[in-house]
């Protein structure tokens, strides 16, 4: 059976490691081991489900374009986590101990790149379609019916999940063939953002803040003392001024 496995592109350190793991990474390792996952389901899945050859869809999870950027196959099977036993490790589980190991991964082998990375956003808007795109039919009905179906539109936050043979052919010749990107509805330029305001912590652990200075007008003629006229400066308070959404991040372990 195919899988889908997500990882976190975007940096982000956690006891002072970079958590990140991008399709770049990976294929530079050509094969890594997948560990830091501690969810039981996913833990379970592949201790128990994923095989030797297995296929997998690589996935670029919490960023600003996810999709599936690459193919990949298990290389090896489930083995015990011995990240968890590591204190320096970002999720090490005092809870867990090499007699009694409560977290398993996999290895996983990069096979190679899509050229046209199918996107969440494609593939949820396919799942929102009554029929089969005239642009995409080289995928099929059955195709296009297992991507409708695809967890990834209805249990999309486990990182580790299944993927029924028929999605995963249809995800790959979205990926190589690519002629789905017209399908998705077109995007508006970029918003000027407010003046004063800054980027929120890409974190999502903070607002962000505004500080604008007051802006006082002098236009008046400053020739003498008494001709001298100084308006009200106008000040804009902080929280006047909207604020974005934090970022969320997943906590996939560049090894």
């Amino acid at each position: 059976m195919p899988w889908l496995m997500k990882a976190e592109p975007d940096s982000r350190v956690v006891k002072g490691k970079d958590v990140k793991f991008s399709v770049d990474d990976f294929e530079k390792l050509g094969v890594s081991q997948w560990d830091g996952v501690r969810n039981h389901e996913a833990k379970k899945i592949m201790k128990e489900k994923m095989k030797l050859g297995d296929k997998v869809l690589f996935y670029h999870s919490n960023t600003k374009v996810p999709g599936v950027f690459a193919i990949a196959e298990v290389a090896r099977e489930g083995y015990p986590d011995y990240t968890a036993w590591d204190e320096s490790h970002p999720y090490f589980d005092a809870k867990t101990s090499k007699d009694s190991p409560t977290w398993f991964m996999v290895d996983v082998r990069f096979i190679e790149r899509l050229t046209h990375p199918p996107t969440l956003a494609l593939i949820k808007h396919l799942a929102s379609l009554p029929t089969l795109p005239d642009e995409i039919s080289f995928i099929g009905q059955g195709g296009f019916e297992a991507i409708k179906a695809m967890q990834l539109v209805n249990r999309g936050r486990l990182s580790v999940q299944p993927v029924e043979q028929a999605a995963y052919d249809a995800v790959v010749l979205l990926g190589t063939q690519g002629g789905w990107e017209e399908l998705l509805p077109k995007t508006g330029g970029k918003k000027q953002a407010p003046r004063g305001k800054r980027k929120a912590d890409v974190n999502g652990d903070s607002e962000a803040k505004a500080e604008v200075k007051p802006q006082v007008d002098h236009s008046e003629p400053l020739g003498k003392e008494e001709q001298r006229k100084t308006k009200k400066a106008r000040v804009v308070k902080a929280e006047d001024l909207p604020v974005p959404d934090g970022v969320r991040r997943s906590k996939r372990t560049k090894r």
